[in-house]
This record gives structure tokens, sequence and C-alpha cells, in this order.
């Protein structure tokens, strides 16, 4: 899918303070950048509790190498569970990508800053959500499943 060139990576953690503590540092020798972004949007329609949705979110702009977006969400969560159901429902549907490829990238071109960009993004989310859901019931999909299912690829 076309798309703005940066990564976006999931690390799946028992805890976001524990793991906040064990590699903030590592992570800043790397060039990467604690945000300010600590909470994931819930879904429109649904009445779940924001505090499942917390996340942190470290960056990389402009380093050697990609820029990354490192999204790090508890195992289990609510919004762990919905980035593995939002990528794996474009891979199952391929004839939808280039129409969320176009919307983000006249997105990106028309907005100057992140939050904006994500506010923006999150109700066409929502409505990708909207007909993922019934295909994860009739599937069966689950997001274990699919977290084992693809092996990572090696880079040379």
């Amino acid at each position: 899918m076309a798309a703005k060139p940066v990564l976006d990576l999931q690390v799946s953690v028992r805890d976001l303070e524990e793991a906040e503590r064990a590699f903030a540092g590592a992570l800043a020798d790397r060039g990467f950048a604690l945000s300010p972004y600590r909470q994931d949007h819930v879904p429109a329609g649904s009445d779940d509790d924001p505090a499942r949705w917390t996340k942190r979110l470290w960056t990389r702009r402009g380093d050697e190498g990609p820029d990354v977006n490192l999204h790090v969400r508890v195992a289990g969560s609510p919004n762990e569970r919905l980035a593995l159901l939002f990528r794996d429902w474009l891979r199952a549907h391929p004839e939808a990508v280039p129409a969320y490829a176009r919307f983000k990238q006249l997105l990106a071109e028309a907005v100057p800053d992140l939050a904006t960009y994500a506010d923006v993004k999150d109700p066409v989310v929502d409505l990708l959500v909207a007909v993922a859901e019934p295909w994860a019931q009739a599937t069966g999909w689950q997001a274990s499943a699919t977290m084992t299912a693809r092996p990572a690829a090696r880079r040379p």
C-alpha cells in the first residue's frame, strides 16, 4: 500500500510503565523520542473504558535508517487487537487498499501535524472497523493467531 515513508511497528508488553522504564534510554540512544500521545482513539460507538486504550509511542525521524512510529501496547488490550485486525482485514480485502491509501495520501498532503492527521483519520478507521469486526466473527479471526502466523521477514 502506498503510504507515508514511516514504518509503523507494534510491540506488545505486559506493563507500559515497566516497558517505558526498561527501554526509554536504549530507544533514546537509537534516536527515538517518547511522544506525549499516550492514548489510542476508542472507536465510535464503543463504550469501552478509554483507560484500556493507553499506549506509549516512540518516534524516530531523520535518523539513520527509516523513520519509525513504535507503538507499544499492552498484550491483550483492545488497541493491540484493533491494530492487528485492521492490518489483517486490509490484507484479506486488497480491493479496499487503494481507496484507503489514497485517503491517507491526500490527508498527509492536507494537514500540517500528526494530531490533526490522527483526528481526521480516526473516523475513517472507525468505518473500516465496522466492517472488519463482522469479518473477524465470520472467519474466526483472532489476534493471538495472527501474531504467530507470519514470522517477520529478515532483512539482509
